[in-house]
């Protein structure tokens, strides 16, 4: 369960957030360190630094010419930003869990694999109260959903640690509880998504596990729609 790159502080994301009101985001955008030093309220020096810790934290790609940079944010940029609105949507909307929506697909059989090493599964038990069936049950979004997918970003989820067994280092994940609906009605709440921690990568699928194979639990074949309601964990 990889992590990502190199991680940007407040001040970093501060620029970003300048940068995408300038259309970064849509297309590249010609910045000058001294106008971006000006709105910064900091130095020339400080306002280029903040970009180049953006550029090696892969969160904007730039093109230094004669009279500026030509910069655009990227994929990572835009997720940074997405954190950080669900952060302040939380603080104004008092949001305490997100909805999402789509339907049940096949996975890799990695799920199984991971879930059942003993590092994981005593954290597991441990720390969500029982012991996951081994795998997981995997749920394409929704359009709509993979764009409110970011919201759980400003939930609390429970941590499971990394660790090493000697021959290679498993890397840390989070889980939050949530309850999984069938388009009939039916539903299931002791479930948890779990995510490698600290990642964005496969947005548009989730992947939940429980004591029980939800499948089974559930009746559930491919192609069948359920909504997940994800909450923060207690």
């Amino acid at each position: 369960m990889p992590a990502t790159s190199l991680v940007v502080g407040y001040d970093e994301l501060a620029a970003l957030k300048l940068l995408a009101l300038d259309g970064a985001l849509e297309s590249e955008v010609k910045v000058s360190c001294a106008d971006l030093a000006d709105r910064l309220d900091a130095s020339n020096q400080t306002a280029s630094r903040r970009l180049q810790r953006l550029d090696d934290a892969g969160l904007i790609t730039r093109e230094i010419v004669s009279n500026g940079q030509w910069i655009a944010i990227t994929d990572d940029g835009a997720w940074e930003l997405k954190r950080e609105y669900e952060d302040y949507r939380r603080i104004f909307e008092n949001l305490s869990g997100v909805d999402l929506s789509g339907t049940v697909t096949g996975g890799m059989g990695e799920g199984r694999h991971y879930i059942s090493l003993s590092g994981y599964m005593a954290q597991f038990t441990e720390r969500l109260g029982y012991e996951p069936f081994p795998g997981t049950l995997n749920v394409e979004l929704t359009t709509e959903s993979v764009r409110a997918r970011s919201a759980m970003e400003a939930l609390d989820p429970v941590p499971i640690d990394g660790w090493e067994d000697g021959d290679r280092t498993y890397g840390p994940a989070v889980c939050y509880p949530a309850t999984v609906e069938t388009a009939d009605g039916d539903s299931y709440e002791q479930a948890h998504v779990i995510a490698p921690e600290r990642t964005h990568h496969d947005e548009d699928q989730v992947e939940l596990i429980a004591p029980t194979k939800l499948r089974d639990e559930l009746g559930l074949d491919d192609e069948d729609h359920v909504t997940v309601h994800v909450e923060e964990a207690p």
